[in-house]
């Protein structure tokens, strides 16, 4: 058995501007979850090409000894803690898939997104069989409701309830920003349909940890996507060839950061 959920992002943006936005964020993210040996070591980013497929594939291993439950870490051996994640980015279609060696094929977090220029209302974007999506729950997530965010998570740069962007204009969103964007057609809007299955088979702990994923990957994806709606003056003017070059740069900058100063960024509660 597998835990399935889809999760829906409504952003202020266009699909074409999500893709830059989305990169650039995922790369400035990045530095914040790296260091004293832990964090993310970028192993290969380069273009692919597969039975009609084409994108940018990626390699990362996540090094997460602080970031998983203690209870956990209680029964898990040295060095199990680690984790694949490879990446098959074919914009606006992506899919994702973290792995782990210890655990073999008794584990895997599976996340494939669809971005599509639409309010979220799409049912079955990811065309699942009837069977298989009456089993999904369908989790809203509204980047400007602050409730939605754990408090220690909770950063007043990164709220778009308080944010306005200089270069567009766009923001602060208000608790109705959803219907404003509905009522105006020259806007720009767009919705990160993210389908995640969990498998995790652990007697004894597959339930628990299935929905521990779950939460943290939905407190991932509401922390994320804050940080790009609020960092948009950062990237809205780059291209792709920018953000490439920057890519690179940030894979020689978290190795060094990996190697040395203190563990950062979401760490886990335990349960």
């Amino acid at each position: 058995m597998v835990l399935i959920k889809e999760y829906r992002v409504v952003l202020p943006c266009s699909v074409e501007e999500y893709q830059v936005g989305q990169l650039y964020s995922v790369a400035e993210a990045s530095k914040n979850e790296t260091g004293g040996g832990e964090g993310i070591e970028v192993l290969t980013n380069e273009p692919y090409e597969k039975e009609g497929e084409k994108g940018q594939y990626t390699h990362k291993i996540y090094h997460l000894k602080s970031k998983v439950p203690g209870f956990v870490k209680m029964i898990a051996p040295e060095g199990a803690l680690v984790f694949h994640e490879k990446a098959w980015n074919a914009y606006p279609y992506c899919r994702t898939i973290v792995t782990n060696e210890y655990m073999k094929d008794d584990f895997f977090i599976k996340i494939e997104t669809w971005h599509k220029p639409d309010m979220g209302t799409v049912e079955n974007v990811h065309e699942l069989d009837p069977e298989t999506w009456k089993t999904v729950e369908v989790v809203p997530i509204d980047i400007a409701d602050k409730s939605q965010v754990d408090p220690g998570d909770y950063k007043p740069e990164e709220d778009p309830a308080l944010f306005h962007s200089e270069k567009t204009g766009r923001g602060p969103l208000g608790p109705d920003w959803k219907k404003e964007l509905l009522a105006k057609t020259d806007v720009p809007r767009m919705c990160a349909y993210k389908l995640v299955t969990v498998k995790f088979k652990w007697w004894g702990l597959q339930s628990k940890i299935e929905n521990f994923i779950h939460r943290q990957e939905k407190r991932i994806f509401t922390n994320f996507h804050r940080q790009l709606f609020c960092w948009i003056d950062g990237w809205i003017e780059l291209t792709m060839e920018d953000i490439r070059r920057m890519e690179e740069e940030t894979q020689k900058e978290l190795e060094e950061m990996r190697q040395k100063g203190s563990v950062r960024g979401t760490t886990a509660a335990d349960e």
